[in-house]
């Protein structure tokens, strides 16, 4: 069941928005309005969710107020890897969290809190008990990222890939599963109560192997994302399709990010889009297929009529 629509992913990471583009964030802040106001459209129960933001920046989030932004979410969340990339250490996390919320007024989930196997499994390990220790039972959710380690001949999702140096190979080695299928010592650790945050890749061959994964490990929550991006790909709505239902049995944070390259005012996922109201449309049309009642009720009781799923085309 999907719980919460994520707006972006980390908006204030240069790796994941070109805030050169958008030096004041306002094309995000009017992108993610209007994308708010289309789910509410749709469902106005479902919890909407400000991307991820790395590094924690009460400043960012009070800009963000000021801009409008603030007052349309339900949830602010915060992402963390101090044992890899941030410059605070691991214990601080109950401070981040508070500074925060002392800034949004707002329930803070943190939706990826991680640590790599790059140096040694035992740090990762030590990494997840204190996350644990830190964020269990003090925030309403935390999402591990993540269960499956990047296999090496793909890419990892930030804008400078190698040129980051040893930063940019750590998030090949973030997972409690090996590429090659084999558990970490992390593995058997994993606490219960937490949540685990995994992307899929389009068309990923790992999705079925890693719902049963999920359930081995007990996981309720789960975060993932539809990629903007891939909405224009051949099959991508049967892709969609495939892992909405794959991941139904979890309470699903959806995250929607990625700016298509013919769309972005750079071509890169990482650009503004030169409208923002072209993010809106991507949005408005999952929360029609996904988060609509009316959607719902027919699913439940029979097979879509092919007006209807013409209505929730894009294209």
């Amino acid at each position: 069941m999907i719980e919460a629509v994520m707006l972006w992913n980390e908006p204030n990471n240069l790796s994941h928005w070109d805030f050169h583009e958008d030096p004041e964030w306002k094309i995000f802040a009017e992108m993610t309005l209007r994308a708010a106001a289309e789910i509410r459209r749709h469902n106005p129960a479902i919890k909407l969710v400000l991307g991820g933001i790395s590094p924690v920046d009460a400043g960012f989030i009070r800009h963000l107020d000021h801009l409008g932004v603030i007052e349309a979410m339900d949830v602010v969340a915060i992402h963390g890897f101090p044992l890899d990339w941030n410059h605070w250490p691991i214990h601080d996390w109950p401070r981040q969290v508070k500074t925060i919320e002392n800034a949004c007024g707002k329930p803070v989930w943190v939706t990826e809190a991680g640590a790599s196997s790059f140096g040694a499994e035992e740090v990762q390990v030590f990494g997840l008990h204190q996350t644990a220790r830190h964020l269990l039972g003090h925030v309403a959710r935390v999402h591990w990222y993540s269960l499956l380690d990047l296999p090496p001949g793909w890419d990892a999702a930030t804008r400078h890939k190698e040129s980051e140096g040893s930063a940019y190979y750590r998030h090949y080695y973030m997972g409690l599963v090996r590429a090659s299928g084999g558990l970490k010592l992390a593995y058997q650790h994993f606490p219960a109560g937490m949540g685990i945050c995994q992307w899929f890749h389009f068309e990923d061959p790992r999705l079925g192997p890693a719902v049963e994964r999920l359930r081995e490990l007990g996981v309720k929550h789960l975060r993932t994302g539809l990629s903007w991006a891939d909405w224009f790909r051949p099959r991508a709505e049967a892709w969609f399709d495939r892992q909405v239902r794959a991941l139904e049995e979890f309470e699903l944070t959806l995250t929607l990010c990625f700016t298509p390259e013919h769309l972005g005012r750079q071509p890169h996922h990482t650009s503004p889009p030169r409208r923002p109201e072209d993010f809106a449309a991507f949005a408005g049309w999952v929360a029609e297929r996904y988060l609509s009642p009316a959607r719902k009720q027919i699913e439940a009781h029979g097979p879509q009529t092919s007006e209807f799923i013409e209505a929730g085309a894009h294209v």
